[in-house]
């Protein structure tokens, strides 16, 4: 890469974990910008997921005290996404590069729908809280729920845009809790995620190693921003940047 194509590389990664720590869809700023610079769809998706990884971590920590008391609600989500990531990343690797080419257009496409709407989801999400009041936190994980999050786990670790939209609209229509702890274990779900899913592709694919680190690096400093400031932004221009990125990454995808 050339300088400036590192620096692209970093900021994105930075945009990106920023992203992921308030709501999700990161993938949308850093698998475009890697499609750019010439990367096979499979080897940047691979790469960004490495790459996201701790940053994810970083946006866990910065949530931390939204995560005290959820222990056993993370054990029973979080068996769910590392079977679901797992199986993700195993139909990834196996499956003929072609057919990432025709699933990946379309599984953007369902993202930014997904980011679009995002609104009426959270109004429903808070019209639901207070229709159950009085459910005690963590007592709400049925059937339903685990495999809601058991297939955004597959959906995670085949591609993983937008999959931080999914847990939260599922979690938030199941679960009667504070919206900042849902985020919270939503955090912990996609690290989950992300992170079985890195370990799978480090024995089964092509990595570009350059590529993981710069985003690796920014989205760490994006998860520091996305926990402390990241909740100012304007949600309207977050969602209007990715559904930018997101059509690019389709363009190039169907295009080239």
């Amino acid at each position: 890469m050339t300088g400036w194509e590192s620096l692209a590389v970093l900021l994105a990664g930075v945009g990106a974990g920023t992203i992921n720590t308030i709501v999700g869809s990161g993938t949308l700023i850093t698998f475009p910008v890697l499609l750019a610079l010439g990367l096979p769809p499979v080897t940047a998706n691979v790469s960004n997921t490495l790459g996201l990884v701790p940053g994810s971590v970083s946006g866990v920590i910065g949530y931390r005290r939204e995560l005290v008391g959820q222990g056993g609600r993370l054990l029973r989500l979080g068996t769910a996404s590392l079977t679901g990531g797992l199986l993700g990343a195993v139909l990834l690797t196996t499956l003929p590069g072609r057919a990432f080419d025709a699933i990946v257009p379309a599984l953007i496409l369902i993202a930014l729908v997904l980011v679009v709407i995002q609104p009426r989801v959270s109004l429903a999400m808070a019209a639901r809280r207070k229709e159950r009041p009085g459910t005690p936190p963590g007592t709400e994980v049925g059937p339903l729920l685990l495999a809601g999050v058991f297939l955004a786990g597959v959906y995670g670790g085949y591609f993983g845009a937008a999959q931080g939209v999914l847990l939260l609209a599922l979690m938030g229509m199941l679960l009667a809790d504070d919206m900042q702890r849902i985020n919270g274990a939503k955090n912990v779900l996609a690290l989950i995620v992300n992170g079985v899913a890195a370990v799978f592709f480090l024995f089964a694919s092509t990595i570009d190693w350059t590529a993981v680190l710069l985003i690796a690096a920014g989205s760490v400093l994006g998860g520091q921003l996305g926990a402390r400031v990241g909740r100012r932004l304007p949600p309207p221009v977050l969602r209007g940047v990715i559904v930018v990125v997101g059509l690019t990454a389709v363009t190039r995808l169907l295009v080239g």
